[in-house]
C-alpha cells in the first residue's frame, strides 16, 4: 500500500494519484536500500572513481603473503628498494609516475585497497508507513475519463486524477430573481414570505400610482402637444346670447370684424358658441370695446372680467375665470380643454360703466390644435 505524501490517504500499490487530493503518488516511492535488503541484493558501493584528495593509504610496508594478484611476482622475488622518503600523493591519490612510493596494502583476499572520496550523504523522502487498504474488484465506480474502477469514497481517479463526483448543475434564475431585492440566492426557501409581500406592495403602489397620475401624465402630453404643435382657427356654428343691445346682437361678436360689437344691457349677461364639431380649444382672442381704434374704444364700457366655461362632448364642464386689461387691440388666453362643443362668457365686471351705457365686447376668436 501506498500513502499519499500530502494527505496520508492510503491508496493503492498500482494507484497513480490520490484519492482524496488528487495528488501523484510517484514522488513516495521508497528508496533503492529498503528494496534491496528485501530482495537479498547486496548494496551498491561508491565508485572509486569519487576519489577525495583527502582520501590516503595506511602508512606501513605491505605485509608478505603471496602474489596480489595472477600477474604479479612473489614478495620474495621482488627487490627491496633503498629507504627514502616518502613522495605525497597528487590530487587523484596516486604517486607520480617517476616517484617511488609504498607499497599498497592488500586486503586478506588479496584485492588491493584504493583510496577513494567519501560520498555524500543523500536525505531520503521521509516513506509514510501505508495503511491496508482493498483495492476494488472491479466492481467499483467507473472514472468518466479513463474508465478505471475506483472505490466508492474515492474522490478523485487512482489512473488520471480527474473528478469522480462532477460539480451539481446550477440552474439559471428567472429574470425576476436578478433584480434587486429578490436577486439574493437563499437556501431551504427561506425568505419567500417577505419576498411575495415585497412583490403585493410594489404591485399596489403601481396601481395607485396609475390611477392618480394618468390623469396628470395625459393633461401634460397634452399640454406639450398643444406648445409643440400649430394653431388654426375655428369658427362657431351659432351664437346666442341671455341678452342684447338692439342694433348689436351677439353674432356680431363672431363675425371676424372689430369695428362691430355684442351689446350687453349690464353685468350677468351672457354670449353662448356652439361649435359643430369637437376639437381641442388651445387658445382664446378676445377684443373688448367698441373697437380697435383708441379714440372710438371708450365710447362704451368694456368688459375686464369674464368666466369662461366650455362644455365637453363628454358631458364635463370646464369654468375658468379671465381677466382682461381695459385697452383696445387683442388679448389671447392660454387654455387646453379637449373636446369642445360650446363656449360660453359671463360678464361679471366691467370699466367705465355708467347709466346710459352698455358693455361692448367687439370680437372673440377660437383656436384649436392642428
Amino acid at each position: 500500500m501506498r500513502s499519499c505524501p500530502v494527505c496520508q490517504a492510503a491508496n493503492g500499490e498500482t494507484d497513480d494519484f490520490c484519492g482524496n487530493c488528487a495528488s501523484y503518488l510517484g514522488w513516495s516511492e521508497p528508496s533503492a536500500a529498503p528494496a534491496a535488503a528485501r530482495t537479498g541484493e547486496p548494496p551498491a558501493t561508491p565508485s572509486a572513481e569519487v576519489a577525495g584528495p583527502t582520501a590516503r593509504p595506511p602508512a606501513g610496508p605491505a605485509k608478505p603473503s603471496g602474489p596480489a594478484s595472477p600477474t604479479e611476482p612473489a614478495a620474495e622475488d621482488r627487490a627491496t628498494p633503498a629507504p627514502t622518503a616518502p613522495a605525497p600523493y597528487d590530487r587523484g591519490g596516486t604517486a607520480g609516475p617517476d616517484t617511488p612510493g609504498p607499497a599498497r596494502p592488500e586486503t586478506p583476499a588479496g584485492d588491493p585497497v584504493v583510496p577513494v572520496q567519501p560520498a555524500k550523504p543523500v536525505a531520503r523522502r521521509p516513506v509514510v508507513r501505508p495503511v491496508p487498504v482493498t483495492e476494488p474488484s472491479g466492481g467499483g465506480p467507473p472514472c468518466p475519463s479513463c474508465g478505471t474502477p475506483n472505490l466508492p469514497e474515492r474522490r478523485f481517479c487512482r489512473r488520471c486524477a480527474a473528478r469522480l463526483t462532477p460539480p451539481r448543475h446550477v440552474v439559471a434564475l428567472p429574470w425576476w430573481r436578478t433584480r434587486w431585492p429578490f436577486r439574493r440566492r437563499v437556501r431551504g426557501g427561506s425568505g419567500q414570505g417577505l419576498r411575495r409581500l415585497l412583490a403585493v406592495l410594489v404591485v399596489i403602489a403601481l396601481a395607485v400610482a396609475g390611477f392618480l397620475l394618468v390623469p396628470a401624465g395625459r393633461a401634460l402630453f397634452e399640454d406639450t402637444r398643444d406648445k409643440l404643435g400649430k394653431a388654426a382657427e375655428v369658427g362657431p356654428a351659432a351664437v346666442t346670447a341671455s341678452a342684447e343691445v338692439p342694433g348689436h346682437p351677439a353674432a356680431q361678436a363672431a363675425d371676424g370684424l372689430s369695428n362691430r360689437y355684442w351689446g350687453a344691457p349690464g353685468l350677468g349677461d351672457s354670449v353662448s358658441f356652439t361649435f359643430g364639431a369637437p376639437f381641442r380649444l388651445v387658445a382664446l382672442v378676445v377684443h373688448t370695446g367698441t373697437s380697435a381704434k383708441p379714440e372710438d374704444f371708450r365710447h362704451q364700457a368694456r368688459p375686464v372680467r369674464v368666466d369662461l366655461v366650455v362644455a365637453s362632448a363628454d358631458g364635463k364642464v370646464h369654468s375658468t375665470a379671465l381677466t382682461f386689461n381695459d385697452k383696445p387691440g387683442p388679448q389671447t388666453v392660454r387654455l387646453g380643454v379637449s373636446d369642445a362643443v360650446k363656449a360660453t362668457l359671463v360678464v361679471r365686471a366691467a370699466a367705465g360703466l355708467e347709466p346710459g351705457r352698455h358693455i361692448a365686447l367687439a370680437e372673440v376668436e377660437f383656436f384649436k390644435r392642428t
